[in-house]
């Protein structure tokens, strides 16, 4: 077994890729599982990475995948569902394939990313899949770990770019409901960096929730970017009922604005437990919304669309 080699499943993702590079730092040598490897050179030029083609879908590839590693890291998620590909496929079946395959090749360390509010016996497919996913996960891999971020920000994420981006050109901002659903933004560097310590930390436990250093209402979130930006939007409420009707009928698009799983997502709280092991457990001080802010949102642009909560 090679020594200290891990592979990242999901490692050109928005958090796989900052994964990838916080184990390389680590002087941990790093495999990535793609399904077309030969874009690895592209997303990492300077970097000469171990890339194997494996489809989480197939036990053959992934079994090749993880043979001859010390640690995995599942980091593979979906946002929208397409074909066959649907969020108890990737969230439920494919985490277990990977984790067993991983549990029968030998591999000592397994972490595998969900999120907060992950609940097996939730209404919501996307949610319920979620918490199906950690439960088959523990089943298969008995000592994995669970890493549960909050809703994260970054450069080129999905939820705080799109929301300057209407908040800079739309006078009349929609809320979900009445904007009091409460967030914990994590920054994707410092969920990255948790990862990479939990790898490396035999001792460490067993799931962790990883939110900001600051819980904001959504309407707060709003007007404190807004501020930023120089804008005073108007903040409309709308029920989330007509939410519901406005993301079934955009799904039928080809590129939705608006999914249900969002709107399901933004009618839960997304705070971190109280008590549970998070960033300081790992000696990370995480960084502020404020703070990353003016870095982010320099590099908003493109059309505007409802902004998701992964």
């Amino acid at each position: 077994m090679a020594p200290g080699k891990v592979i990242v499943f999901g490692g050109t993702g928005f958090l796989g890729q900052r994964v990838v590079q916080r184990l390389l730092e680590r002087d941990l040598s790093v495999r990535v599982a793609v399904r077309h490897p030969e874009r690895i050179a592209a997303l990492f030029p300077a970097l000469h990475l171990d890339a194997i083609q494996a489809d989480v879908n197939d036990d053959r590839s992934v079994a090749a995948a993880v043979a001859g590693v010390e640690g995995v890291v599942n980091a593979v998620s979906l946002y929208a569902e397409t074909g066959s590909q649907t969020f108890h496929s990737v969230h439920v079946e494919a985490a277990t394939r990977v984790a067993r395959l991983a549990r029968e090749a030998g591999v000592g360390r397994f972490i595998h990313v969900s999120g907060i509010g992950a609940d097996a016996g939730s209404g919501s497919p996307y949610i319920c899949s979620r918490g199906k996913g950690e439960n088959a996960v523990r089943e298969a891999f008995s000592a994995a770990t669970l890493i549960r971020p909050s809703v994260m920000f970054g450069r080129g994420d999905a939820f705080l770019i799109p929301i300057a981006r209407m908040l800079r050109r739309l006078p009349v901002f929609p809320l979900f409901g009445r904007g009091q659903t409460q967030l914990q933004p994590a920054y994707v560097e410092d969920v990255a960096d948790a990862i990479a310590r939990v790898m490396q930390n035999a001792q460490s436990p067993m799931c962790y929730e990883l939110g900001g250093p600051r819980v904001y209402a959504y309407r707060s979130l709003l007007e404190m970017i807004a501020r930023h930006l120089g804008k005073k939007p108007r903040l409309l409420p709308i029920p989330f009922g007509l939410w519901h009707a406005l993301a079934s009928v955009a799904e039928m698009l080809p590129e939705p604005p608006i999914m249900r799983n969002q709107v399901e997502l933004m009618q839960l709280d997304n705070v971190a437990s109280s008590g549970a092991p998070g960033f300081g457990d790992l000696r990370i001080s995480s960084t502020s919304l404020e703070d990353a802010l003016p870095t982010i949102v320099g590099l908003s642009g493109g059309p505007s669309r409802v902004p998701p909560v992964p």
